[in-house]
């Protein structure tokens, strides 16, 4: 089985396998219907127009600040580790390009890159994309799916969070032509420093079914309150009925949705002699 373990996707819920190659896009079990984790590469591919998408600060990598544990290598041994196992420099993919021929700058974290921690690489390639959505009057959508700041990183990840509420705050306020849209997409998880800032602070925040969504994890609250946390409290249905986003939505449906929204806020898709210049 082993020899044949790459041909086929296990579902996380029901244990169904679905062979790779016929797997739909969205990743949804065909069974049970459950939301199975994305990378960066298949959301970047279900939401973006082929031949569209122009990524931003490629090269850009963490190079250790505060010296983490030098048992540990956090560079070479760890990080590097990473990079071989995704293909990815970071964990997240920023960059522009069209959805149903709407332009658009959007992030997309990944959760396989040492759980979409946000380290000072993730804040950076964030701030930058919302100063060029904000300079070009792009509406915004970032993916989140995090485990929250990155912990090798100490307090230099920890700013990043006010770093990335600021850009936004001026993405908001500095544009007087017009008005942006800045789209919030929580998948799972989402949890920690990104729920405590970017991730809530959508004009839209759309959730996924199924999702995790949280800012301490379950088993943290149980271990500090001493007290034992309802089953399904932080999942997307439960919070929704809370108030705490706004629709809850799909993959199947979500590029369609997205493009409605964004039409529906005055963005529109490039007509061909527009497109050329």
């Amino acid at each position: 089985m082993r020899k044949f373990a790459h041909l086929w996707v296990p579902c996380e819920n029901c244990y169904n396998l679905h062979y790779k190659k016929c797997f739909n896009a969205a990743r949804i079990c065909e069974k049970c219907g459950i939301h199975l984790r994305m990378n960066s590469w298949d959301r970047l591919e279900l939401l973006i127009d082929e031949g569209t998408w122009i990524p931003m600060d490629e090269d850009m990598v963490s190079r250790d600040p505060i010296e983490f544990d030098r048992e540990v290598f956090y560079e070479k041994n760890y990080y590097d580790s990473y990079q071989d196992e995704t293909g990815l420099p970071e964990a997240i993919q920023t960059g522009i390009g069209e959805l149903n021929g709407i332009p658009l700058a959007i992030g997309v974290m990944d959760f396989g890159f040492i759980g979409g921690s946000m380290g000072a690489v993730v804040g950076e390639k964030i701030t930058r994309l919302i100063e060029y959505a904000t300079k070009n009057s792009l509406p915004l959508i970032i993916v989140c799916a995090s485990g929250g700041a990155r912990m090798q990183e100490g307090i230099v990840s920890l700013m990043q969070m006010a770093k990335i509420s600021s850009a936004l705050y001026d993405y908001h306020h500095k544009p007087v032509e017009k008005k942006l849209l800045y789209i919030s997409i929580l998948a799972s998880p989402t949890s920690g420093g990104v729920t405590a800032s970017f991730g809530m602070l959508g004009d839209i925040i759309i959730a996924e079914p199924d999702a995790e969504i949280a800012f301490a994890g379950k088993r943290v609250i149980e271990e500090v309150l001493k007290e034992e946390v309802p089953e399904g409290a932080q999942t997307t249905e439960n919070l929704f009925e809370k108030g705490l986003f706004d629709p809850v939505l799909p993959r199947n449906l979500l590029k369609s949705a997205l493009s409605e929204l964004l039409e529906l806020h005055g963005f529109f898709p490039l007509n061909k002699t527009q497109a050329k210049h």
